[in-house]
């Protein structure tokens, strides 16, 4: 397969790589009510796209799904240790809240074709 470039040199994405990421996407919306099973496959194939692809634009989402998914699961850590004191239970709101942040700013970000940043 032949790989396309824009106007200044960067790779363009294929079809592919675009569907995959939507996927990645659709599956980090839906893990909060799988109990975060969807966000471990979700992590699973960002962690294999982003090595694999040559475009910018998708690596960056990829890596954002990526540190998303890893974040989350510290703070869920914390949070349940804390569930001993009560308070953990505002940090579980809050990682919740925290991860559709994340994966709505980064679905509004691809649909304008804008890459991530970090």
């Amino acid at each position: 397969m032949t790989t396309v470039y824009d106007n200044h040199g960067t790779p363009e994405p294929t079809q592919g790589e675009r569907t995959t990421l939507v996927v990645a996407y659709v599956l980090d919306l839906i893990a909060p009510f799988t109990g975060y099973l969807f966000g471990i496959i979700s992590v699973i194939i960002s962690h294999i796209k982003a090595a694999e692809t040559p475009s910018p634009l998708i690596r960056s989402h990829h890596r954002w799904l990526i540190r998303t998914f890893w974040w989350s699961l510290l703070w869920v850590g914390i949070s349940s240790i804390l569930l001993l004191i009560l308070v953990g239970y505002l940090g579980l709101i809050a990682v919740t809240l925290w991860w559709y942040y994340r994966v709505i700013r980064g679905l509004i970000a691809y649909s304008n074709g804008q890459s991530m940043p970090g």
